[in-house]
């Protein structure tokens, strides 16, 4: 039976694609930190008859330890993974961070997303098709700040998201480098304005133009029906995509040296940081 792993699958386009995946006889395991959105996923499944397909985690993944145990109880309960859905973020107006010491956005909506990937290769390399999607920024929302990447010198507020996205990106670009055989697909995802929860935490002009997104975001289905075709016959290697629309991925934005430094800065800080 395939299995579809979700970050941010309790809430959003994260739990329609849960849905989605339940409804083709998946096994899917959604992450997230709210129990009450994760047992709603767990009741509504039940109820469609697919309780025992349904699996939810209780996971901060702001946190480096939260990540190793979630690859580890993943490991350890399932074969394989098909597909590998990373859409967990959480916005803040200001900066703020992690026990880890790092910058909250960073930590949540990269440095996981780092550890998730990589970390479940062996599993994604035994399904026989396995692709991986990341909600970055499909190459709109970069450069990264190369001085600056914990942010700690004028924080963007609402542009720390974009700042994660493209380090995402880099993300992307250097893992399908380092995993051609077998080949892992991976596909940025930029899906526009949906109309979600934009979860986070809001200084009050920020709030009331989220506020107005809530209602005039695209729905949610349409940015599910716009991504699918890409995850049921993606390209080899890796794709970028807006809104339904596949991008050129042979940009700066997508530069493979720069990856590759990324890749290295991310590892270093890795093996720096004090085991929790």
């Amino acid at each position: 039976m395939p299995v579809t792993v979700i970050t941010g699958g309790t809430d959003g386009i994260g739990r329609a694609l849960a849905t989605t995946y339940l409804d083709r006889g998946h096994d899917v395991l959604v992450i997230g930190t709210s129990a009450e959105k994760g047992n709603a996923f767990l009741a509504g499944a039940a109820a469609a008859g697919a309780g025992e397909r349904a699996h939810f985690l209780p996971a901060d993944l702001s946190l480096v330890a939260e990540n190793r145990r979630v690859i580890a109880w993943i490991t350890e309960r399932f074969a394989a993974v098909d597909v590998l859905i990373l859409g967990a973020r959480f916005h803040r107006s200001t900066r703020a961070e992690t026990p880890d010491g790092l910058e909250s956005n960073f930590a949540l909506y990269y440095l996981s997303r780092h550890l998730l990937s990589h970390g479940l290769v062996p599993l994604l390399n035994r399904a026989a098709h396995p692709v991986v999607l990341n909600f970055g920024g499909a190459g709109l929302t970069g450069p990264p700040r190369w001085d600056d990447l914990q942010l700690r010198h004028n924080y963007p507020g609402t542009g720390a998201l974009g700042h994660s996205a493209a380090l995402c990106d880099l993300l992307g670009v250097r893992f399908t480098a380092l995993h051609r055989e077998p080949p892992i697909h991976y596909v940025l995802n930029h899906p526009g304005v949906v109309a979600t929860s934009f979860a986070g935490e809001y200084d009050p002009a920020t709030a009331a133009h989220v506020d107005g997104l809530r209602t005039s975001g695209k729905p949610v289905a349409l940015a599910v029906a716009q991504i699918l075709p890409f995850l049921d016959s993606p390209a080899t290697g890796l794709s970028a995509v807006l809104e339904g629309k596949a991008l050129p991925v042979d940009t700066p934005a997508f530069d493979p040296e720069a990856a590759a430094a990324l890749h290295e800065i991310t590892e270093k800080l890795l093996a720096d940081l004090p085991v929790r």
